[in-house]
């Protein structure tokens, strides 16, 4: 090899940086008396986008929601019956392409949309769905498969997010039926922790689906933000892309009072059943990789990583003073209490 060649591949090497594209997912369980609250839970680092499942608004409604930083970019409402809906809100700052899947739809059995987007060199087409539990489960495989067929190809990332009400923590028939069918297009479950948590009850039935073989340096973790009695869950792709001389990204987690204090909040809250409810006759090593598991995962649910301009000012909103911020703060922490603990006292 000449001293050429390998200039150039040096330079290549180090013309690259590293970005990071986040999605989020919610069931909000009814959004427009949540807006406010929800904006001040992802200030100041907004994810690229925002999938919100049951926002329980009518077409007409949807259309004149405002969120400040984001565009309505696909949106699925019930006309027949009340709650449940499916839509995408994509950040001021991405241009996106409707995809229109409405014929595909059916009330309570199958609530869809979808969009395409680039972020950088990365194309991807996102679909957001929400399925009722008391859905027709065949017509939603025969719907879905249908989707997916029309928006399957090589040169964009598919990337389903939603509540499907199948739990991903126990093995059942309906959930053996949805892996088959999406491991037809290579799509996985990347979920691993219960995103629904009620007294005994700890259920994994909102779900994020990709290709683990193309899209491999991911992260999802979940948020507790009490805006529901569905947790969050925020996924995290790593991107390298070319260096721009003006700017430079730089990344970082951000440790703060109120971070740190949800941390150990969520710390003391964690029941730790994975760990402790293990047999007599169980390895310690298996114990101690549970447990580590655990903390890793709150901890990057706390202070999850964000990728910044150092040389672009973020845009601080007046509006979210510090006192709502505690606000805020104090609300997650008497829901994680009262989630931990449900008695008549905390209640």
């Amino acid at each position: 090899m000449d001293l050429d060649s390998i200039h150039n591949q040096k330079k290549s090497h180090t013309d690259k940086t590293t970005t990071y594209m986040n999605i989020y997912h919610q069931n909000i369980r009814g959004l427009a008396t949540k807006l406010g609250e929800l904006i001040s839970h992802l200030h100041p680092h907004y994810p690229h986008i925002l999938c919100i499942t049951e926002h329980h608004l009518k077409q007409q409604q949807i259309k004149h929601i405002t969120m400040e930083n984001y565009n309505l970019g696909a949106s699925y409402c019930r006309n027949q019956f009340e709650k449940g809906g499916a839509a995408i809100f994509v950040h001021k700052n991405i241009q996106y392409s409707n995809i229109n899947i409405d014929k595909y739809c059916k009330e309570k059995d199958t609530e869809i949309c979808a969009l395409k987007f680039a972020y950088h060199e990365l194309k991807i087409c996102i679909i957001t769905l929400y399925r009722s539990p008391t859905g027709d489960m065949d017509f939603f495989l025969s719907k879905l498969d249908r989707v997916l067929h029309l928006l399957y190809n090589l040169t964009h990332h598919i990337i389903i997010c939603g509540d499907f009400n199948i739990d991903y923590l126990v093995e059942s028939e309906r959930k053996k039926q949805l892996d088959n069918l999406l491991l037809s297009f290579n799509l996985t479950s990347i979920i691993t922790f219960p995103t629904r948590i009620q007294n005994i009850s700890a259920t994994a039935v909102d779900n994020m689906f990709l290709d683990s073989s193309r899209l491999k340096d991911h992260l999802v973790t979940p948020i507790y933000n009490g805006l529901s009695d569905h947790d969050a869950q925020l996924l995290t792709i790593r991107i390298k892309v070319p260096k721009d001389p003006t700017k430079e990204l730089k990344t970082h987690r951000n440790f703060n009072n109120h971070t740190i204090s949800e941390f150990i909040n969520k710390l003391s809250n964690e029941s730790w059943d994975m760990v402790f409810n293990k047999n007599n006759n169980e390895d310690v090593n298996d114990m101690f990789n549970s447990f580590l598991n655990n903390y890793i995962m709150i901890f990057n649910s706390s202070f999850p990583l964000q990728t910044v301009m150092t040389k672009k000012n973020l845009i601080k909103n007046k509006w979210i003073t510090k006192e709502i911020k505690i606000s805020c703060s104090t609300k997650r922490k008497l829901y994680l209490t009262c989630r931990q603990h449900p008695n008549e006292e905390t209640k």
